[in-house]
């Protein structure tokens, strides 16, 4: 047990957090003409800079790895200048930021793609989800596997992708290796049938996300680099047989490459943290730098899992959203606004800058 508080300054590799509290990160589908983000982002992003740590929406990392409409990317210049007004106006709050990098592999739709194309994936599965196109939930598209050569660019993608962002002026970049996106339809077997050097052992279908990973800790240094993972989350229709040696696995790997924090979905995302046996306190033990714990986490929660040491960081998700000064009103035991809940996803700024602080209801 320890006397740590989640209200205390945080070493993150050589960064100083203000607090433990971190904004997870939560697509909100309000990206602008290009795939820039929105007029309003900055503004929203340092309404929340109060958090130890911010890490953006799910920001992909070319073209063909855009899976929902109206999410940003940060493979144009334009989409680097529109970050650097995001990442200006969180710095100028005193605030840290690191964006969050995806390639949604078979969560897409042709009407998504460039010129029409079919969704890519490790094998030609469908996933048995939705995803949000042309304003309103719709089926995803059949995938089609993607050859062993075109594997080195979705590693590229990445690379650029992390490089840009430090262009954009981010703090770091958190590789998106969860919910049933690319890189973890690699990891799971139940996306992932190849009988190449990608597919088949829990060395082989770890191999996407780990090359990934080395080479953005290469180009923009392993203390910038962060990892997420939601080792038995079915999100996205996404299943594994062996969640725990293959994550065992993973980890060990991870944290050899030194990489400054593992961020770790706990059970379902944004659902039951049993959902599956799975010893979490095992990742734990193996990653040697920051543990991020994410889903389901309240104050009380995350102080038990903070005084027991089983994480350093802990993610707050939808409470952000509603509540932009999270971390004052969670010290002060203040209540939180309501979350309106048809706002989540595409608009402008009602639902997304316009809930109010406390400071607000007091000037009032």
């Amino acid at each position: 047990m320890t006397d740590k508080t989640l209200f205390e300054p945080y070493t993150l590799g050589s960064l100083t957090l203000a607090n433990r509290i971190v904004m997870a990160p939560l697509t909100r589908n309000r990206a602008g003409a290009g795939l820039v983000p929105s007029e309003h982002a900055a503004t929203y992003y340092s309404q929340r800079a109060s958090a130890g740590l911010l890490i953006t929406e799910a920001t992909q990392v070319s073209a063909q790895a855009q899976g929902y409409q109206d999410t940003p990317g940060l493979y144009t210049q334009a989409q680097i200048e529109g970050w650097r007004k995001v990442t200006d106006a969180v710095h100028a709050k005193g605030g840290r930021i690191f964006v969050q990098l995806w390639h949604v592999g078979r969560i897409s739709h042709i009407d998504l793609q460039p010129n029409g194309d079919a969704p890519v994936a490790p094998s030609a599965i469908r996933a048995q989800t939705k995803t949000f196109v042309n304003n309103g939930f719709a089926d995803v598209s059949e995938p089609r596997a993607l050859t062993l050569d075109e594997l080195p660019g979705i590693v590229d993608d990445f690379r650029q992708a992390a490089a840009n962002a430090i262009a954009a002026g981010f703090d770091g970049v958190e590789v998106h290796g969860a919910n049933g996106y690319l890189l973890e339809q690699f990891i799971k077997d139940g996306a992932n049938l190849r009988t190449d050097a990608y597919g088949g052992s829990i060395e082989n279908r770890a191999r996407l996300l780990l090359e990934v990973t080395a080479a953005i800790a290469k180009e923009i240094g392993a203390d910038r680099t962060g990892v997420r993972i939601s080792p038995v989350s079915p999100a996205n229709g996404i299943s594994c047989s062996d969640p725990q040696p293959q994550y065992d696995y993973i980890v060990d790997q991870l944290s050899a490459l030194g990489i400054v924090y593992l961020h770790v979905v706990e059970g379902a995302t944004g659902g039951p943290r049993d959902v599956a046996l799975f010893d979490f306190d095992a990742l734990r033990s193996r990653f040697q730098n920051t543990y991020l714990a994410n889903n389901g986490y309240d104050l009380e929660l995350a102080n038990a899992h903070l005084k027991a040491g089983k994480a350093d960081l802990f993610a707050f998700g939808r409470a952000f959203i509603s509540t932009p000064d999270l971390v004052e009103r969670l010290e002060n035991g203040a209540p939180l606004n309501a979350l309106d809940p048809t706002t989540l996803y595409g608009g402008g700024a009602k639902g997304y800058i316009d809930y109010p602080t406390l400071a607000d209801s007091s000037a009032q």
